[in-house]
């Protein structure tokens, strides 16, 4: 079924299209994670088309390695259970975050509340489902007692900060440049590097989705502004070969060999090599790039550039979960095909539009106290030149 989206979509339908879209894509992507292009098309019987079951079948309890987690019919993973949890921080702090609230705020939310967990068909801590990178934040911040701002260093560099960053676009829509520096400061408390510099790119690139008549190209553009050092050139690289396709799934080895030389996971996902997610200036997260690159050679379409991201393999459901965040923002809640959100609302029993509501209640909020704060600084920097006038006249 061909949806349409509106030309220009208003606030509140770009943030529900970015929430939706990345939890669709994370939905798509969780039960290829970790395989190759090769592998998943020999699995399925081709590429992935929408929601599809576990690698292992019935056998998802046991088998290796993914147990004991329910990837597949329409589960969303960590990905979407961390943007939810920072949601849940900003809709009780009404403001701009910064890495003492992740403190204050989001590690709490992590090891008290029990809440279902649709990989574990049960109610469970969110803590007990999120991965190794994610619990740092619990053994530094609870445990560790460490400084928010700078908790993330010694954790391993990944995607981890990145993948639930889209929020932190949402509050700061059309304000790029904002948007990086709060994400920057958020991840602080849970990566260092290449990981926390993929947060605020991450981030920035949502924020610069919303802008009015905002394309993919546009998009790439002003994260290159903003990024630093092997992250920027990264994206660069993968989106110099994404520009050469119209087709994300026919690009996905191209995009590859772009960006391998910036990832030190290295050929084999499963194995990484010795150098893999250690502080560097030269290298890059591999999932930020390849989602801005199947956007471009998607053209910013939300089927094409999600099913690229899912065929992509390795990391694919974060990078899916980028890609939605970005191709939903862009295009609007309508872009995100009504029958996989449908699916995966269902099967994950999760309300995916009220999140998006509530953050676009916050983000309203925020904007209003944000021009309070400006007017204020305005008067008062007037004051501080008001002699500067009287002598020019």
């Amino acid at each position: 079924m061909t949806q349409t989206s509106p030309a220009h979509p208003a606030l509140d339908d770009r943030i529900a299209g970015s929430l939706i879209g990345a939890a669709v894509g994370d939905a798509l992507g969780g039960p290829v994670e970790g395989y190759t292009p090769e592998q998943i098309a020999e699995r399925h019987g081709g590429p992935v088309r929408g929601v599809v079951g576990p690698w292992h079948g019935d056998d998802w309890r046991t088998a290796r390695p993914i147990a004991p987690y329910h990837k597949g019919d329409g589960h969303v993973t960590d990905d979407t259970l961390m943007t939810h949890a920072l949601i849940r921080v900003y809709v009780r702090v009404r403001d701009h975050l910064d890495a003492h609230d992740i403190a204050d705020h989001l590690v709490p939310d992590l090891i008290s509340t029990p809440r279902w967990i649709p990989e574990l068909e049960a109610e469970a801590l969110p803590l007990q489902r999120i991965f190794l990178a994610e619990k740092w934040l619990v053994a530094r911040l609870h445990y560790g007692h460490h400084d928010p701002r700078e908790a993330g260093s010694g954790n391993i560099v990944n995607c981890g900060a990145a993948m639930y960053m889209a929020p932190v676009g949402l509050v700061n829509a059309a304000n790029p440049e904002a948007a990086y520096a709060e994400a920057l400061d958020i991840a602080g408390a849970h990566q260092s590097s290449y990981g926390r510099e993929a947060a605020g790119v991450l981030a920035a690139a949502v924020a610069a989705a919303c802008l009015p008549g905002a394309t993919p190209s546009s998009v790439v553009d002003t994260v290159l502004g903003l990024a630093k050092d092997g992250t920027r050139a990264a994206i660069e690289a993968v989106a110099l070969e994404a520009a050469r396709h119209t087709d994300p799934e026919a690009a996905i080895g191209a995009l590859r060999t772009a960006v391998a030389p910036f990832d030190t996971v290295g050929p084999d996902y499963r194995a990484p090599s010795l150098a893999a997610r250690r502080p560097s200036r030269v290298h890059s997260v591999e999932e930020l790039p390849i989602a801005l690159g199947m956007l471009l050679a998607g053209d910013g379409d939300y089927r094409r550039t999600v099913l690229g991201a899912v065929n992509y393999g390795r990391d694919c459901d974060s990078i899916a979960t980028m890609a939605g965040a970005v191709a939903g923002a862009l295009r609007g809640e309508e872009a995100v095909p009504r029958e996989w959100a449908k699916r995966v609302s269902g099967a994950s029993r999760l309300d995916l539009r009220a999140p998006a509501v509530e953050l676009a209640s916050v983000a309203r909020e925020v904007f209003a106290r944000d021009g309070e704060r400006r007017r204020a600084h305005e008067a008062a920097f007037a004051g501080l030149t008001a002699d500067d006038e009287d002598d020019a006249r």
